[in-house]
């Protein structure tokens, strides 16, 4: 994924060069008399990344710096397998720093890795993980927890410690980068308010994270209607039956999602207690 988000970006700026006049260009400056005045107020305080301070960049990039390598240390001093606990913080630090659009764009990536090359987990897990995200609260994206708990409890041979330090550390690893962009970036981010290259690249940059969306559509697709394989004649009718049911509560009824995942809880029971 991360070749996809920096193709689509040099694909932009090479669009954007040489034939200016399909891309889409947002207006640099947005009126006064459009603004309320909160909004005025907001834009005239942070207007030209007044707040940018180099020295203070530096520290916070350091004090960041500090705190990644702080627990990597103490899993290499006291962990008798560092070869996997360097290869869990330098993963999800990975996709935190280079994975863009949310957690629908993230999870794909990391089920994509944790089940295809690490072997974490397997793929009945790992759909295991996102149907207990949707029905816990709370944001999808904890279900980076979920494999960092199963890379954790499946390698050490069943240990619930070893599950519970993969799942710290990669609470940890996956978070801790959002700090970074919040208290460096975001002055940076102030400094280029009005940019026409920015907003037509992040406007490219939004069609490919709709791509990697739809994605993750086919990968828990695919695993959900062919549990056994990719065979037709092993397709899952009754997972199919709750697809179509599912599409037409969303868009014809327009149910609540909420309402949706109870109801899709439901069905599952009756299916595995009756069918």
């Amino acid at each position: 994924m991360p070749y996809i988000i920096l193709g689509t970006i040099i694909s932009a700026l090479i669009l954007r060069y040489f034939w200016p006049s399909i891309v889409y260009r947002k207006s640099a400056g947005q009126s006064h008399k459009n603004l309320n005045e909160d909004d005025y107020y907001i834009n005239s305080k942070t207007e030209g990344g007044k707040n940018f301070n180099t020295r203070l960049l530096l520290k916070q990039t350091i004090l960041f710096l500090v705190f990644w390598i702080f627990p990597l240390v103490l899993f290499y001093l006291l962990s008798k397998d560092f070869t996997f606990w360097k290869g869990l913080i330098l993963f999800f630090t990975q996709t935190a720093l280079f994975t863009i659009g949310g957690s629908y764009t993230v999870l794909p990536y990391v089920a994509q890795f944790s089940v295809s090359k690490f072997n974490w987990l397997s793929k009945s897990q790992m759909v295991d993980g996102f149907a207990l995200a949707e029905t816990t609260p709370g944001p999808l994206i904890i279900v980076v927890c979920y494999v960092g708990f199963m890379a954790g409890f499946n390698h050490f041979g069943g240990s619930l410690l070893m599950g519970t330090a993969g799942l710290l550390a990669t609470t940890f690893y996956t978070f801790l980068p959002s700090f970074l962009f919040i208290f460096i970036g975001g002055p940076i981010l102030e400094r280029t308010r009005g940019s026409n290259v920015i907003s037509d690249v992040l406007g490219f940059v939004t069609t490919a994270v709709v791509g990697v969306i739809l994605n993750l559509t086919f990968y828990l697709g695919k695993d959900v209607l062919f549990p056994q394989g990719l065979m037709l004649n092993k397709i899952d009718l009754m997972a199919l039956l709750w697809i179509a049911v599912s599409l037409f509560l969303i868009f014809k009824l327009r149910l609540n999602i909420v309402y949706l995942i109870l109801i899709s809880m439901l069905y599952g029971l009756f299916q595995y207690y009756f069918i």
